[in-house]
């Protein structure tokens, strides 16, 4: 009895001491976690760079966060060169919704770096994340994404995080419009995030504003409010920043244009005016091996198919394309890419004159979101490539080099249906 007695007092203090060696091990995994930090134990989501005018010593930093407080960075290319940036609250509220949001913009990084950044709060530091300069020449491959408007976003979030899959070394995400099918939603907004979650905060984004950004809750027109704050861009011209604006990432020149003329135009009468203007400067100045164009609205307006049930009509030019193609022509531009339409069409080169051997490359990029419009276009004779139909989501790649631009179409499981490649001497 008395051994039995013993024995259990020493199991008891064995459990015991088992169990304050758990704990010390717990508490140090603990430690070493909140040591090493994740963004959302501090309360931070949707961490996101945005692209710079200058992309191999710039690049712009956006995140939300759950509260207003100080926010700082630290951002390290080697192991004992630790640079810290204040950064700054930009925090808004769009109708119901308040987006609580923080910016630093990095000046006078070193071309052709690696960099890992980390946002720092009073309660500890978030997780670091990746950021590669660019060295201005090397080749690179930018992700393209038509309109992801949807009713249920499961399917642009998938496509999204599958196209970076098979491309994780992509130094761009190009949104071309119609992110979200309500700009004023601001649940849409956090369901498009969840799509570039995988890569935001290490890849650049560039978006363009489409129409449906220009929406409220109740269908009507207005500044693209939510959108404007919730991205970053180079600065273009006063009063119009964020809408249109140009970048350069190694041999390429990107314009990125604002076409919803006709939504805006109660708002700012002269964007059209005041856009081609800044556009012409812009391609003038601009020493790049390539120059490309993005814009939202396409340069047509495709007519109805025989298959849609509506009276048939004609695909034409619109009075987008001829404003922009001269323009387009006279500055040598090598490629342009549209959206609006939720379909792939690949037109033989064109110049606002018919086609020509010499003239300019302009892809209707797809569709990466749910609203689609089956047998709604009908064929166009100037198409030299389309989707397979019915039309699923898609996206595209650019790969740029000195020497060509290679522009790929993929389906959603990664099935290559068009190519197009641009060479130059």
């Amino acid at each position: 009895m008395f051994l039995q007695e013993k024995n259990k007092k020493f199991s008891t203090a064995l459990c015991g001491l088992c169990l304050f060696l758990a704990s010390l091990t717990l508490a140090g995994c603990a430690s070493k976690e909140k040591e090493e930090g994740s963004d959302a134990s501090l309360g931070i989501k949707n961490v996101r760079q945005m692209v710079a005018a200058d992309n191999s010593s710039g690049r712009t930093l956006l995140f939300e966060a759950d509260k207003r407080q100080a926010y700082s960075l630290e951002l390290q290319a080697e192991e004992n060169d630790v640079r810290k940036e204040q950064l700054t609250d930009v925090s808004f509220k769009d109708t119901k919704d308040e987006y609580i949001q923080f910016v630093g913009k990095l000046k006078n990084l070193r071309p052709g770096t690696r960099y890992r950044y980390r946002i720092v709060a009073p309660e500890g530091k978030g997780a670091w994340h990746s950021l590669r300069t660019d060295d201005g020449k090397s080749s690179f491959t930018a992700l393209i994404f038509p309109d992801s408007q949807s009713a249920d976003y499961g399917g642009w979030q998938n496509l999204a995080k599958l196209a970076f899959a098979r491309d994780p070394d992509a130094a761009l995400s190009i949104n071309m419009g119609d992110q979200v099918d309500n700009g004023e939603d601001g649940r849409q907004w956090q369901e498009w995030f969840k799509g570039v979650a995988p890569f935001s905060a290490q890849v650049p984004l560039a978006t363009l504003d489409g129409n449906h950004e220009t929406y409220t809750l109740n269908w009507k027109v207005r500044l693209p409010r939510a959108y404007l704050n919730l991205f970053s861009y180079p600065e273009s011209l006063p009063g119009y920043q964020d809408q249109f604006y140009s970048f350069d990432y190694g041999p390429v020149h990107f314009t990125a244009l604002d076409t919803n003329f006709k939504e805006l135009e109660e708002f700012q009468p002269r964007l059209w005016e005041d856009q081609l203007r800044w556009l012409e400067e812009d391609l003038a100045k601009s020493k790049a091996k390539w120059k490309v164009i993005l814009m939202h609205k396409d340069i047509m307006l495709y007519g109805f198919g025989p298959e849609s049930g509506r009276p048939l009509t004609k695909t034409r030019i619109i009075d987008i394309g001829e404003r922009l193609m001269p323009v387009f022509e006279k500055h040598k531009v090598d490629l342009v890419l549209t959206a609006h339409l939720h379909t792939y069409r690949r037109r033989q080169p064109l110049k606002l004159s018919g086609p020509a051997p010499d003239g300019i490359p302009y892809v209707l990029t797809g569709v990466a979101g749910s609203v689609r419009y089956p047998k709604l276009w009908g064929d166009y004779e100037l198409d030299a490539a389309r989707a397979p139909q019915p039309e699923t989501c898609n996206y595209l790649t650019l790969k740029a080099t000195d020497e060509a631009l290679l522009l790929q179409a993929f389906l959603e499981d990664g099935k290559e249906f068009d190519r197009l490649e641009l060479k130059k001497q």
